[in-house]
């Protein structure tokens, strides 16, 4: 019994030790020590290291050193790392960069050198980037960049260098950086205290949505107002988002801070001065419906060596097209559309690049896709005129030569006659009941002065005489309020005689 109890013993500190040798993890191979390495990540942030570590992975794709006390880096320390991706060298106390620093770094996207006390960039600082894409050197000390500071990083996509001390900034050649694929620019809260208004309008569309300045003491310039109010209409959003951090000086003071777009009245007589100034060159509006073919040129003052385009979803287009297909771009810059969709819809800007030109020349389209709606009959004012006039024509010649339905006669007859209200005779009835009896208005008589009441009466026989038709007509001149007046005369021959045509009194 005894014997079992030592060999369960013996058994378990076997397994103990065979634990702990098998599931103790391994410091991976050339990992610095107090460093984390997790495949090809490599992170000693925070460490308080004052100088990079002399051996790193070769295999590392992500490196991390931020949040130390690095002063300076020495030339060709990356040249191991030929996988390398991002660097992250964030909140040091780096004072300058120097040249080749960043040798063998051609396929790094992401650098951070934000947080630090860099002063300035030299021409070399930065070469052998050549794939960056975001740069970060926001919150340091840089008041001077040189004019050729940024000239290899063609393929950049974001700088940022808000929070410095800079004090100018060339934008007409952003300091050797190409405008084909930079989208943000971040120069906001520094010491910009003068800005050509043409440099900016220059400037592509889709890098003025990227471009802020706010917090930067401007100057409170008629055409910097009108040009900034032009796209805060717009909606840019580098704008539109720091609308109250806009401000600049009125009086080159720095307690005189006005803020852009809430005190206009420092600007109300700007007015006077827009019709001089030259505004900002709108985009081309253009109208497309579904479906449709577009062509789009790429017009520029002398010919352009090379041209792009920059979609509305900020997709670089060169010959031969976009990506699926459905965008072309031929030799000579034009771009072109065989069957217009909703996501086409947006701005196209072109960008132009060539000895002749005297800068780098962009032209901007604002397409707008719409779908085809059915469109009402036209309303035809030849048809209706011709259907007004036979309808017309159709009413007179039933009035003229239709003769009226003799029961409808009968019929209103009857009914008029059964309606009749009793009243007192008038004189024109005791006339037409005397019409048998005649007498002629002696000669003598004195004529009377002609009224102007004149009206043609002509009344229905009451009853049968005279051959059965009693004819009574009163002259223009018969006074309806004075009917004693009126002179009978017998259209037969005698007047006497009581079986006349017709008599007709006048």
């Amino acid at each position: 019994m005894a014997w079992l109890m030592l060999l369960s013993a013996l058994l378990r500190v076997g397994y103990g030790s065979l634990d702990s040798e098998v599931f103790l993890p391994l410091a991976p191979h050339n990992c610095p020590q107090k460093c984390v390495c997790a495949a090809d990540l490599l992170s000693c942030a925070g460490m308080g290291l004052q100088d990079v570590p002399a051996a790193l992975p070769a295999a590392v794709a992500d490196l991390d050193l931020s949040h130390n006390a690095l002063q300076r880096l020495h030339p060709g320390w990356l040249t191991p790392l030929s996988r390398l991706r991002a660097l992250r060298l964030g909140h040091n106390e780096l004072k300058a960069l120097g040249r080749g620093v960043f040798t063998n770094a051609s396929g790094l996207r992401l650098l951070d050198l934000s947080s630090n006390e860099l002063r300035a960039l030299g021409r070399h600082d930065l070469d052998g980037l050549g794939a960056l894409e975001m740069l970060l050197l926001f919150n340091n000390r840089l008041a001077h960049l040189d004019q050729h500071a940024f000239q290899g990083l063609g393929a950049l996509r974001q700088l940022y260098l808000g929070c410095n001390e800079l004090a100018s900034f060339s934008f007409d050649h952003l300091h050797g950086l190409g405008v084909t694929h930079l989208r943000t620019l971040d120069l906001s809260s520094n010491r910009l205290g003068r800005i050509p208004v043409p440099d900016l309008i220059a400037l592509p569309a889709f890098l003025k949505n990227g471009l802020y300045l706010h917090n930067n003491p401007l100057p409170c310039n008629c055409r910097l107002y009108h040009l900034l109010q032009r796209w805060h209409q717009r909606g840019l959003s580098a704008v539109s988002d720091f609308a109250r951090e806009y401000i600049c000086l009125a009086f080159k003071v720095p307690t005189s801070r006005v803020r852009f777009f809430e005190h206009s009245r420092v600007f109300e007589n700007c007015s006077e001065t827009l019709v001089w100034t030259s505004p900002e060159q709108s985009e081309e509006q253009l109208q497309v419906q579904v479906g449709w073919p577009l062509r789009l040129h790429c017009n520029t003052s002398a010919p352009a060596a090379h041209v792009a385009w920059v979609s509305p979803q900020q997709e670089l287009l060169v010959a031969p097209g976009s990506r699926n297909g459905s965008i072309a771009v031929l030799a000579n810059g034009t771009l072109t559309i065989d069957d217009v969709q909703p996501w086409h819809q947006g701005i196209f800007v072109c960008l132009a690049t060539g000895p002749r030109l005297h800068h780098n020349q962009t032209r901007e389209y604002n397409v707008s896709v719409h779908f085809a709606s059915p469109e009402p009959e036209a309303f035809s004012t030849s048809y209706t005129t011709l259907l007004g006039c036979a309808v017309g024509l159709v009413l007179v010649v039933l009035y003229l030569f239709v003769p009226p339905c003799p029961g409808c006669h009968r019929c209103c007859h009857r009914t008029c006659r059964c309606r009749r209200w009793p009243r007192a005779p008038s004189p024109l009835q005791e006339l037409s009941t005397q019409s048998s009896v005649h007498s002629t208005t002696p000669p003598d008589a004195p004529s009377r002065k002609a009224s102007v009441h004149k009206h043609v009466v002509f009344l229905e026989p009451g009853r049968r005489g005279l051959n059965g038709r009693v004819q009574l007509a009163v002259a223009e001149d018969f006074d309806l309020y004075n009917p004693m007046g009126l002179r009978l005369k017998a259209g037969s021959e005698s007047t006497s005689s009581t079986g006349s045509e017709g008599l007709v009194i006048t």
